[in-house]
């Protein structure tokens, strides 16, 4: 299983980025993936998540109503919008994907079997 992100910058505060997530090996169709960022010296939290298939989409309460992770089966790819940038959302973005999902766990790094490899965003105040 291989996933590669794109879509980082730089951006000035307010702006809007879209990150991309590819992956090979594995369907989203049937297994859960999510968006986990690291800013400089510290650890890698959770972003948002959206189940197998796209039918729920979860976000940590700092991205809620900015950011939107969303789907598109047909190319294996998961997105994250991401709106109203901020200066503390600077950070390397990771995308991953999980082989069992639960809510309940879903923001653990350690649900997550497969990682891209991150992408930088970097906002600009």
């Amino acid at each position: 299983v291989q996933l590669q992100a794109s879509g980082g910058g730089l951006v000035q505060a307010g702006g809007s980025l879209r990150l991309s997530c590819a992956a090979s090996g594995r369907s989203f169709r049937t297994y859960a993936s999510a968006w986990f960022r690291q800013a400089p010296g510290k650890g890698r939290i959770f972003v948002a998540a959206i189940t197998a298939g796209g039918d729920k989409q979860y976000y940590a309460d700092s991205v809620n109503g900015r950011f939107t992770i969303s789907l598109d089966a047909t190319k294996n790819t998961v997105y994250l919008q991401m709106n109203s940038l901020k200066s503390e959302d600077t950070a390397i973005y990771y995308c991953a994907t999980a082989r069992r999902f639960n809510v309940a766990s879903m923001t653990w790094r350690t649900e997550y079997d497969y990682w891209g490899q991150g992408t930088q965003v970097t906002v600009s105040s």
